[in-house]
């Protein structure tokens, strides 16, 4: 797999439940095994459980659990909001307002202690954060490539060729994209693939089949 030489990648993908975490998670491993030391970072988590009375989120655990380094959670994490719904939402409910340059900070302060940082962003790339910022704007802030995850599932298609036109007007770099398999049956798989690959003007970076385990996916293999 040919990754830009960068301190950090931002990881979107193009809707929620697309497996974000478990292509986070793959690429931290196969970071390690390229000798980096890698630390994953969830700013926003909306969807979150009380854990010896503090609120945690079971994607920025994987995160958390996977880093190369021990980090306290709310490093990790540092937004968990209880209800599993947009952030802008789900930080209204907590009587909280996210805050980018806060993000930021946050971000530079753990770039400082790996080789390489993972940003997994929440759901997609124009999700809002709070009445005027979008997960875009934190990328933007963040300034790292962006790593697409594309869902393979009916409807890839276009949410993935919206989500490379919206990255690209950014001006951001989009490092390549992860065919992800989300739907275990899923019609016209490989089709809906090479469609992809010759509709996006980047790398697709490896096709992960469908899996449920996060930790369970080997990108040395996949991307072959």
């Amino acid at each position: 797999m040919d990754l830009p030489e960068s301190k950090g990648f931002f990881i979107t993908g193009t809707d929620t439940g697309v497996g974000k975490t478990v292509i986070t998670v793959a690429l931290m491993e196969w970071l390690k095994s390229q000798g980096k030391s890698v630390i994953g970072m969830k700013p926003i988590a909306a969807g979150c459980e009380q854990e010896c009375g503090r609120w945690v989120n079971e994607d920025a655990l994987q995160l958390q659990q996977h880093s190369s380094i021990e980090l306290p959670y709310e490093t990790v994490n540092p937004y968990a909001f209880r209800k599993p719904v947009s952030p802008h939402l789900a930080a209204e409910a907590d009587n909280e307002s996210v805050s980018i340059e806060r993000l930021k900070h946050e971000s530079r302060l753990l770039e400082q202690q790996s080789d390489c940082l993972l940003v997994e962003g929440a759901g997609g790339w124009e999700v809002p954060l709070n009445r005027q910022e979008r997960i875009a704007d934190l990328a933007k802030a963040i300034n790292y490539p962006v790593i697409l995850v594309v869902g393979l599932r009916l409807g890839c298609i276009n949410h993935a060729l919206l989500s490379i036109a919206a990255i690209e007007q950014s001006g951001l770099e989009c490092a390549g994209w992860i065919a992800n398999q989300v739907d275990p049956e899923m019609i016209c798989l490989e089709e809906n693939r090479e469609t992809l690959q010759q509709s996006i003007g980047v790398p697709m970076l490896a096709f992960v089949p469908f899996s449920r385990e996060v930790g369970s996916v080997d990108l040395a293999y996949c991307a072959n």
